[in-house]
């Protein structure tokens, strides 16, 4: 338990120092707690966008295993008028990047926004919701699009590992793939670090016929 409790405290200092030093993220209003390498962020943000760079600041930081992200975006009065304004400026961003299927639809409501529609593939849902995360006004991003996959052209699984292979053999061979019917991945064992953790992710969200990745790997510091 001492051991434990040595590194939650070593852990989170160094998320603390992570989130001061890094230029997009106001972290006078975020506080840190950490139970081993497992961090939770509470506290208010200026903007959606900068929860999510205070969360991805913190998985980088050495010795984090986990991250819990409470942040919330600092309560605005929101009315029709508003929830308007911010509609209009989520539609025009969504228009603007060239990467996000114009399948994609969104309202907003009390500042949040409901993304609805199709995209073929995962990365246009984070585009989607990287955009509107973007946007002032918006507190939350609930993404309802309906993923329907390309078709598979090959077999997913051994798609999957021969891309494994091919970033790094030795990164990757603690990792299994299980395919299930409708196109579910099912990702499992242990990476070293969060950014192998997401190449990993992405590998599996880019074969075709995939509709669903189940993330079961840990990271393992």
């Amino acid at each position: 338990m001492a051991d434990n409790t040595h590194l939650g405290a070593r852990v989170q200092a160094a998320v603390v120092a992570e989130l001061d030093w890094d230029p997009k993220v106001d972290s006078r209003d975020i506080t840190v707690t950490a139970r081993g390498g497992a961090i939770t962020l509470r506290g208010t943000v200026g903007g959606l966008w900068q929860a999510r760079e205070a969360q991805h600041a913190a998985r980088c930081v050495h010795g984090v295993t986990s991250v819990c992200n409470h942040l919330t975006v600092r309560p605005a009065i929101f009315g029709h008028a508003e929830d308007c304004e911010v509609c209009t400026a989520v539609l025009h961003a969504l228009m603007l990047n060239s990467a996000i299927p114009a399948t994609v639809d969104a309202k907003v409501e009390d500042g949040v926004v409901r993304l609805t529609g199709t995209a073929t593939w995962h990365w246009q849902l984070d585009e989607a919701e990287c955009a509107c995360a973007a946007v002032a006004g918006v507190l939350a991003v609930v993404d309802d699009i309906e993923l329907t996959p390309a078709p598979a052209d090959a077999d997913i699984q051994q798609a999957i590992m021969a891309a494994f292979r091919r970033h790094g053999p030795m990164l990757f061979q603690d990792l299994s793939v299980d395919v299930l019917n409708a196109g579910i991945v099912i990702l499992s064992g242990t990476v070293t670090t969060w950014a192998e953790h997401d190449e990993a992710i992405a590998a599996g969200w880019s074969c075709p016929g995939v509709a669903k990745v189940d993330d079961r790997i840990m990271v393992m510091r």
